[in-house]
């Protein structure tokens, strides 16, 4: 590992930053970031520390300065830096053990419908699956054959109720790199998809006393009613433009966040309050769970890293492969705190309910061949197109119609005009589209606002033209 000692200039400090290959195949500021980051997880670079100016830091590196400007802005939207205009760029402040945030104090409230679906549908821009006509199958099988072929005998058997270690370490290597996840094969466990993983999850939670786990106040309904049964109360923790308002943490044991890219509401948790609910976690004792649901899919801007990289001892990290590949596959990953690794391994054993070997060994495989970043690549600029085009389509032809969210995943929401929700999504089922709406992601609690939740990513190249035409036709229309 390369070391470089970068003069802080007016500072009259040095910043040693270990990084590998800084000028290697990953790129100048990639390779900035992680240093820059394993810095501040270190503890070298302390809360509160001021940064040099990235003018300085780049004559100091013999870099570009906007280099090093980027990766400043990467990292104060991952919460590790913040900035402000007259104080430079600091180290974010952390709580101290056993001081807890302050809690808010206003909450929303009610009911959920009931999603129309009706035979007969034309065109389906329901949300939550990838397109699999694009599915790589001439790559994965090639994968497939390689792995199958360099197997050892024991793959047969039994094997580690974590997975297979090939897996466990291709996945450690590219959730580092392309996630800003700090991860070690030890503390990754491999499990079928993020439902297997959040049963897991819950019993143990459970089974140490827990008895809350909060979730945002738009979700999965099934993740919810999963917790329920693992005897775990669920209360909505708000969302807004900046996401959760993990400020209003107060006596659950754990969260369940979608900090990358909420779903449904499509916003992302702001730094402020990425670092905030870290703060939480540390003061608390209690766990983060991070599901990164299609955090692979940013369009705007690079990818903003995984919460998980802020403090991997609070912060449970939930991966699959549903959305980059197929559900299909039911591979996902969970990357632990130690402090329940072992319980969750325990409770993963009893059960023995796991992606098969092959399986494992194709994708991990599928990694380290680089197959898996050039379809995630390939796959970007296919659903860029598609959400630039929903976008225009809308603001055409329903030009009353705002799309909100940012540009990143599968889907996006469209905001309706109150109380139309249900009658836009029952026209649309007359007219053979069928669409989701906003409701019938509401926790119980929750009244928000009417919306449609419209995944893109599905229909055929053939049909996403009629598809968009459906849909702008059942738009109502805005006035005011």
């Amino acid at each position: 590992m390369a070391e470089t000692r970068a003069n802080s200039g007016g500072l009259g400090a040095d910043l040693h930053l270990d990084h590998v290959g800084l000028r290697g195949r990953h790129g100048l500021r990639t390779s900035l970031t992680d240093a820059l980051r394993e810095a501040v997880r270190a503890g070298r670079l302390p809360p509160g520390a001021r940064l040099p100016s990235s003018r300085t830091l780049a004559a100091d590196l013999a870099i570009a300065r906007n280099t090093v400007a980027d990766a400043y802005a990467e990292l104060v939207a991952e919460g590790w830096l913040t900035a402000r205009q007259g104080s430079g760029t600091r180290v974010a402040q952390r709580a101290e053990p056993g001081r807890a945030p302050k809690a808010g104090t206003d909450r929303v409230a009610l009911a959920r419908p009931t999603p129309i679906r009706t035979p007969g549908t034309r065109f389906s821009l329901l949300p939550g699956n990838p397109d699999l006509a694009s599915f790589p199958r001439a790559q994965w099988l090639a994968a497939a054959r390689r792995a199958l072929t360099a197997a050892p005998h024991e793959a047969l058997g039994y094997g580690d109720a974590r997975g297979r270690i090939e897996l466990r370490t291709a996945l450690a290597g590219y959730l580092a790199r392309a996630r800003g996840v700090h991860a070690t094969p030890d503390r990754i466990v491999v499990c079928a998809g993020f439902v297997h993983a959040l049963r897991l999850i819950g019993a143990v939670l459970h089974g140490r006393g827990v008895r809350t786990v909060a979730v945002e106040a738009y979700g999965v309904p099934q993740y919810h009613d999963l917790l329920t049964d693992a005897g775990l109360r669920t209360p909505a923790l708000p969302l807004d433009e900046h996401g959760a308002r993990t400020e209003e943490l107060t006596d659950a044991g754990a969260v369940l966040l979608t900090p990358a890219h909420q779903y449904p509401t499509g916003g992302a948790l702001s730094p402020a309050r990425r670092t905030g609910v870290v703060d939480w976690a540390r003061a608390t004792g209690g766990l983060v769970l991070e599901d990164d649901y299609d955090g692979e899919f940013r369009y705007d801007r690079q990818p903003v890293g995984a919460l998980q990289g802020l403090d991997p001892d609070h912060v449970a990290y939930f991966g699959t492969a549903s959305k980059s590949l197929a559900p299909g596959l039911r591979l996902g990953w969970m990357v632990l705190p130690r402090s329940v690794t072992r319980e969750v391994i325990a409770a993963k054993g009893h059960v023995d309910w796991a992606p098969g070997s092959f399986d494992q060994l194709t994708l991990a495989e599928f990694l380290t061949s680089g197959d898996y970043d050039r379809h995630v690549r390939a796959m970007r600029l296919r659903y860029r197109r598609r959400r630039d085009q929903l976008v225009a389509a809308v603001a055409s032809r329903a030009p009353g119609i705002r799309v909100s969210g940012i540009a990143a995943g599968l889907h996006a929401v469209l905001d309706l005009p109150a109380g139309t929700e249900r009658e836009v999504i029952a026209t649309a089922a007359k007219a053979g589209l069928a669409v989701g709406g906003l409701g019938d992601f509401a926790h119980p609690s929750v009244q928000g606002g009417d919306g449609l939740v419209v995944g893109y990513a599905t229909p055929s190249d053939s049909a996403w033209s009629g598809a968009l035409a459906a849909l702008c036709e059942v738009l109502p229309p805005v006035t005011g």
